[in-house]
């Protein structure tokens, strides 16, 4: 199956909640003010935010209009095909400048990447999936299981170095993260490692005690490489909607995060929050995740996002 239609059929609930709420809006009516409203009030239900569902509606009663979108009667009649293609295009043109491609430079020896997150949102599945990506494309990876509360992350991370022929390094259940990721540095330091690919542990953003540590973890990190982590990147879960926005202004306080990944799309009808996410943070997104396999991670697509994510054909 190619990763378009993966996405297509990962975005079905998603799209099909925006989709009930648009139908209907244009069709056989007049864009005028009033229908411009009920598209924004559509767009703020699936999950879209109300500044980004703002800017999009403003933008097409720009098209519409040819002026500032406040008349009473823009005086066009809405095709509803036609409304979803334009929809797609201000929507894209919300994520685009930040469709970013997850890379390992050259310049750092090793680059050190670090996952957070809250509990559940799929960052050691998400760590052993890009510790198989940058194996494949030829770099020398080293995973650090720093979940060290959890003993099923750590066994779930050892699967994927196994299947993915990564080295790993980990500690006993309890130990202290910084410590075992201190460690980490220094063997792959040793070992001429092109990568470190951080898992942490996942911690809900109220618990104060947690994100102390991880933040002790990151000063563990700096101490040894000042400019570190080169990325610090969080994972989403999809299905949480527009609680992400709260997940990820507690963790920018603690790690500076440089860029995201959402992940369980496919179980979700509220990939809308990725727009909300785009509008408001400004954070570059890097993929996403609409299946368990490997192969359903894959690098952000803007342009293709925001069509699937309204149901709409996508080119092969």
């Amino acid at each position: 199956m190619s990763w378009l239609k993966r996405l297509t059929d990962g975005l079905k609930k998603s799209s099909a909640s925006a989709t009930s709420q648009l139908t209907g809006i244009f069709t056989g009516k007049k864009i005028n003010a009033d229908t411009m409203e009920s598209l924004e009030e559509a767009l703020i239900s699936a999950d879209l935010g109300v500044a980004a569902s703002s800017k999009i509606v403003q933008e097409l009663a720009k098209k519409y209009d040819g002026k500032s979108g406040d008349q009473d009667e823009f005086g066009k009649s809405g095709d509803q095909d036609e409304l979803l293609d334009a929809l797609a295009v201000a929507i894209s043109n919300i994520l685009k400048p930040l469709q970013k491609q997850l890379l390992v430079s050259d310049t750092y020896h090793p680059h050190i990447m670090m996952l957070v997150g809250v509990n559940g949102s799929g960052k050691t599945t998400t760590a052993g999936k890009l510790a198989r990506r940058f194996s494949q494309q030829g770099k020398k990876v080293v995973l650090v299981a720093a979940d060290t509360f959890r003993a099923a992350a750590i066994e779930q991370l050892k699967g994927w170095a196994e299947r993915s022929s990564v080295d790993i390094l980990s500690a006993e259940r309890g130990a202290d993260p910084a410590a075992l990721v201190y460690q980490s540095i220094e063997k792959a330091r040793q070992q001429k490692a092109d990568l470190i690919l951080i898992d942490t542990a996942g911690r809900l953003q109220n618990r104060t005690e947690l994100m102390e540590e991880l933040a002790k973890i990151v000063r563990v990190i700096k101490k040894l490489v000042p400019e570190a982590p080169h990325d610090s990147l969080i994972v989403l879960d999809g299905t949480v909607g527009q609680n992400s926005i709260s997940q990820l202004k507690a963790f920018q306080d603690v790690s500076a995060i440089t860029g995201l990944i959402m992940t369980k799309l496919d179980g979700s009808a509220r990939g809308g929050a990725l727009v909300a996410l785009a509008e408001e943070f400004e954070l570059p997104i890097h993929l996403i995740g609409v299946g368990e396999t490997a192969e359903d991670l894959q690098d952000f697509n803007a342009d293709a996002y925001a069509r699937a994510l309204l149901g709409l054909p996508l080119d092969e």
